[in-house]
């Protein structure tokens, strides 16, 4: 399945590393469903760039969810006992909670690709950016640009420039 965009954000309800369960739809300015995992050199790359943004925007109404769909059998460093722990050894760098898609049945509804893979949606829930963070992964001075860039837009009324960028990283690790 391909999320287009104004299609409006899929449903979910999971659980976070801290026990409590986040859902889609929920009441935002904007919310950004970011699909990351524990080992993707991408996804480590821009998870600073990434809670910079939830941190920076929060006040503004804007909520940041994180999301690890990898098949944790395979990818034993993607359980959600792996995740919990990765957030217990630096609570400060997790802004955002950390939802465990167990089943893969998130990222498939929303076509998820990559670690990481960022959708935004305006207060009506649907989608109005999606892609990669920023142009770089290498670069941390461009501080995820392409998503400040789309909530910028998203919060003024505006449409996102660009909506849609290619998303960069490690494939989701699907079940076999």
């Amino acid at each position: 399945m391909t999320l287009a965009l104004g299609d409006p954000l899929p449903a979910f309800d999971l659980p976070a590393t801290d026990g409590t369960r986040h859902a889609v739809p929920g009441e935002a300015a904007a919310t950004v469903v970011v699909f990351t995992c524990n080992h993707c050199p991408y996804a480590l790359a821009w998870h600073e760039r990434i809670v910079a943004v939830a941190r920076d925007y929060a006040e503004r109404g804007v909520r940041v969810l994180q999301v690890n769909s990898n098949d944790a059998e395979r990818y034993p460093r993607d359980s959600l006992e792996a995740m919990a722990e990765r957030v217990a050894r630096d609570p400060q760098a997790w802004p955002t909670p950390y939802l465990h898609d167990a089943t893969q049945e998130v990222a498939r509804a929303y076509g998820a690709q990559t670690t990481p893979d960022v959708f935004v949606a305006g207060a009506d829930g649907r989608l109005a950016y999606r892609g990669a963070p920023d142009a770089d992964w290498e670069d941390e001075a461009l501080g995820a640009t392409w998503l400040r860039g789309a909530l910028d837009a998203l919060l003024a009324g505006r449409a996102c420039e660009p909506a849609e960028t290619k998303p960069v990283g490690c494939s989701i690790k699907w079940r076999t």
